[in-house]
């Protein structure tokens, strides 16, 4: 049997790539009655002619995400420009909060560094502790890096419209030709099926999620007042001084964490943003 992944589901067909080769496979029977097979699924299939296959096995997946449907996504990576449009940091820790709660690892890709002399945001959130990559698709700085971080990998790419996704990823794989808003365009639902996902597959072996759903600005509802702290790393060690479990940090004396805002341990726009997310989340758990 061959192994691969399924980067496409469509008309009852599975579309899995190995490699630099790509198979047509419908799912064996027996397999059709324990359940549905998910774009980015491993599976292992038996090969037949004109690159059709069987697939007999399904590996257990890693991760599961529902907005888009797909499985074993294993990294995301957020995207913001430095300028045109300017970032907005809220709108980034919402992103980075999704991701979290994922449990993806999350990379954040600051692009556009071309158009400003200076900007103080990757510093930021350098010293948060998310690993950043700064880039232009005008010089080519950070592409290889980009690449590097995208290859062999099921990488979710979320941002704001407008950030250079798109351009991104023509200059890591030049000859994709993809127009400017066209990864969501190209890759969203198609005429004939009502959830067409689709992953699109890069030369260096990696493969990219469309992201409308990842990029809604819902808060997921697994989330609770008393775990939000959790999805903000780093406040994580100081939340363990607190004077009292279940400190919310917001009110609450003897607060380890309020005490790092003051004393520059933590990112106030990270703290004004957690106070903004958790009255949100607060205000959710009252309405139920």
């Amino acid at each position: 049997m061959i192994k691969g992944v399924v980067f496409k589901a469509l008309g009852g067909y599975y579309f899995v790539r190995t490699g630099k080769d790509e198979y047509r496979c419908y799912l064996r029977g027996t397999l059709r009655k324990k359940g549905q097979v998910f774009v980015g699924d491993k599976v292992a299939f038996l090969p037949q002619e004109e690159h059709t296959g069987v697939i007999e096995k399904i590996e257990p997946r890693e991760t599961q995400l529902m907005r888009p449907p797909v499985v074993n996504v294993n990294q995301a990576v957020i995207i913001f420009s430095l300028t045109q449009p300017k970032p907005n940091l809220f709108l980034l820790d919402r992103f980075l909060l999704q991701a979290e709660v994922a449990g993806l690892r999350t990379l954040i890709c600051f692009n556009k560094i071309d158009l400003v002399e200076s900007s103080n945001v990757p510093q930021i959130y350098e010293t948060v502790g998310y690993p950043l990559i700064i880039t232009s698709t005008k010089t080519g700085q950070g592409i290889n890096e980009l690449s590097s971080a995208l290859k062999d990998n099921i990488s979710v790419l979320a941002g704001p419209s407008g950030v250079g996704k798109s351009s991104l990823l023509n200059a890591v794989q030049p000859g994709l030709s993809l127009k400017t808003g066209e990864i969501s365009t190209k890759l969203k639902a198609g005429k004939h099926t009502t959830r067409h996902v689709e992953l699109l597959r890069l030369d260096n072996g990696g493969l990219v999620a469309d992201t409308p759903g990842f990029s809604n600005l819902y808060l997921p509802e697994e989330i609770k007042g008393t775990d939000l702290v959790y999805y903000f790393p780093d406040f994580n060690d100081l939340s363990l001084n607190c004077r009292f479990s279940g400190c919310l940090h917001n009110r609450e004396p003897g607060c380890a964490v309020k005490e790092g805002v003051l004393d520059g341990r933590i990112i106030a726009s990270r703290y004004e943003h957690y106070i903004i997310l958790l009255n949100e989340v607060t205000k959710r758990e009252r309405r139920y």
